[in-house]
């Protein structure tokens, strides 16, 4: 979900918010950086974005990647500022409300909190704060000044289930999530379903890398390529990670086994430099926009409308779907457009739950 980080050309917005970037930087986040447009239009008004990511931070490769890129595209075409703040995986509700404040404090408007894990800490500082616009990906907020940036993983993860089913040639494929929650429960379901649905002969191995409170399965490379070993070595071929930049373990597991695939998430990781010795197991990626949530979002308060309420970005509406880079997927495009159609009308209802 990540690139590698900006180094800022303007991390002192003022003196509060180096103070409080400190603090943060020792008790609650971990690689904060801040990045600025040199536009000196930006430095005098263009927009100011606060960005507070999930675990893993910009460079994941996948979901924080994602709302990076949305970020970027903001503060480039509205000469505005960035800063970006990062979770850890041992951070407490305490820590995730301090960080957003620091944000507010120092000015930023809008603020984008990415992941679940923000919704009951931007609903508390959302309505202290109730002249600054709040994004939140992932969970609906309840505040009045907040923008709830929702996706329908289950109906993209159901098209990459197609794909598997298709595509492997033992009937046998593979899931890894990274932490076991309602979220990463819908990839889950949807998956399954497309899997089932295409053929009932396959066999599903499911395997969660972290549970509760324990957010590290989604920045631990290590236990996904340990659980990807582990379903390869068990007679799977094709294996579909929703677990963030533990995800980026897997793909290089499958990539040891000839004949092998894997399938990415959230970006397209075909794409991602990062990735690159591993593409060619990449046979898809199921791609959630979430930089296309990101940017509206943005673009909306400096429209002077800011977004509020729940967006839902669908199956319908290219919020998800699957990648077609490295052309692995063409043989079997028309089955794919099928199910989608398929979605899109109401003919199939993909699950949300297993």
């Amino acid at each position: 979900m990540r690139r590698v980080a900006k180094l800022s050309a303007a991390c002192i917005a003022t003196a509060a918010l180096a103070m409080t970037a400190t603090a943060c930087g020792s008790t609650s986040s971990e690689n904060d950086s801040a990045s600025s447009s040199s536009s000196s239009d930006g430095a005098k008004g263009g927009v100011k974005i606060g960005l507070a990511y999930d675990v893993g931070g910009r460079g994941d490769r996948s979901f924080n990647d994602s709302a990076a890129r949305g970020a970027d595209k903001a503060e480039k075409e509205f000469s505005g500022s960035l800063k970006e703040l990062t979770a850890k995986s041992s951070d407490t509700e305490a820590d995730r409300e301090q960080r957003l404040t620091d944000l507010a404090d120092a000015g930023y408007n809008p603020i984008v909190a990415v992941g679940f894990s923000y919704a009951t800490s931007v609903d508390k500082v959302a309505a202290k704060y109730p002249k600054v616009s709040f994004g939140l990906i992932d969970a609906v907020a309840t505040a009045k000044n907040v923008d709830s940036i929702t996706f329908t993983e289950e109906q993209g993860s159901y098209l990459a289930g197609v794909a598997a089913a298709l595509k492997t040639k033992k009937d046998h494929v593979g899931f890894i999530g990274g932490v076991d929650t309602p979220l990463i429960k819908k990839f889950e379901a949807g998956y399954v379903q497309g899997v089932k649905d295409t053929n009932p002969k396959v066999k599903v191995e499911v395997q969660y890398l972290t549970r509760g409170s324990d957010f590290s399965g989604f920045a631990s490379p290590d236990k996904g390529k340990e659980a990807a070993s582990g379903q390869l070595d068990k007679g799977a071929d094709v294996i579909y990670s929703a677990a963030g930049s533990s995800g980026n373990g897997a793909i290089e597991a499958v990539s040891g086994v000839k004949g092998a695939w894997a399938i990415g998430v959230d970006s397209d990781q075909y794409n991602i430099q990062g990735l690159s010795k591993y593409k060619e197991s990449i046979l898809t990626s199921m791609v959630k926009n979430v930089d296309v949530g990101v940017y509206d979002f943005v673009k909306s308060v400096h429209d002077g409308t800011p977004l509020t309420g729940n967006q839902i970005y669908s199956l319908a509406k290219g919020g998800v779907g699957l990648a077609t880079s490295g052309g692995f997927i063409d043989d079997i495009q028309t089955q794919l457009d099928e199910a989608k159609k398929k979605i899109v009308d109401g003919t199939i209802t993909v699950k949300t739950t297993v």
